[in-house]
């Protein structure tokens, strides 16, 4: 049985939490240069999880709406932004944001908009886009041809992880058709650094890695440690790289 996407991360919610990546700051210098962010814009983030695309555009001034259907990920989401006021969290999803007509000025999604319908998620975010509003996703993807670790981490997934789409299969490997005309997509670089424990916490918190119990679990844990410890620099840490992909389109006539 495939596991329902809005569930997907119950699981796993503290290891998400601590140890996924933010997003560069360069994307929010796209999306001001481009469709005129400001500190004015109203933000509807989907599936905004923990909050972490959402804190970048809170730490920009912006009013956010997080809208997340996964009740742990929503709990930990408003715990990790509890100190900004102009955070509101919604039980909705993207196909059913439960947000009014023409009220947002940025629909947002981060490391999410691959579990969206592709019928019934777009027309709900033009519903609630003002004219002029823009659609932008973004995603962390690991970048596996950046070092040798890297390559050694992709084979652990491959080995291990079970039921992974390939990216061809998810509405990510359509994104600029999704958007139409106009869709845009640009690339920046990104890292983290982790010791042992941080870089199990990272492959732990991916939905498709096999948890305690799994017979694959140990095994899978027992190949990170020996990759970790012939690729670790003289502090004991690795980098761990991503491209950070944005695709967004700026939706001129209302709906």
């Amino acid at each position: 049985m495939t596991l329902d996407p809005t569930r997907r991360f119950s699981n796993r919610v503290d290891n998400y939490v601590k140890y996924r990546p933010s997003y560069p700051t360069a994307v929010l210098t796209c999306l001001q240069e481009e469709c005129g962010l400001d500190e004015t814009a109203v933000i509807a983030d989907i599936g905004s999880g923990t909050g972490i695309l959402a804190r970048l555009f809170l730490q920009n001034g912006n009013r956010v709406l997080g809208v997340e259907p996964n009740k742990e990920m929503r709990e930990a989401g408003e715990a990790f932004l509890a100190a900004f006021s102009r955070f509101t969290s919604i039980n909705g999803t993207a196909e059913a944001t439960t947000l009014p007509d023409h009220s947002v000025d940025f629909v947002t999604a981060g490391q999410s908009a691959h579990w969206f319908d592709r019928q019934k998620s777009l027309p709900e975010f033009r519903r609630i886009l003002r004219p002029g509003g823009t659609v932008a996703f973004v995603w962390n993807t690991m970048a596996f041809d950046a070092s040798p670790f890297m390559q050694g981490y992709e084979q652990i997934t491959l080995r291990y992880f079970t039921g992974k789409p390939s990216r061809e299969n998810e509405l990510r490997g359509e994104m600029l058709a999704y958007l139409g005309e106009g869709a845009q997509v640009r690339t920046f670089a990104n890292e983290q650094q982790f010791d042992l424990p941080g870089l199990t916490g990272r492959l732990l918190s991916t939905s498709y890695a096999p948890l305690a119990g799994d017979a694959k679990h140990e095994p899978m844990l027992a190949e990170l440690r020996d990759l970790f410890e012939a690729n670790a620099d003289e502090n004991g840490r690795i980098r761990f790289r991503y491209a950070t992909e944005l695709y967004y389109r700026q939706f001129t006539e209302v709906v």
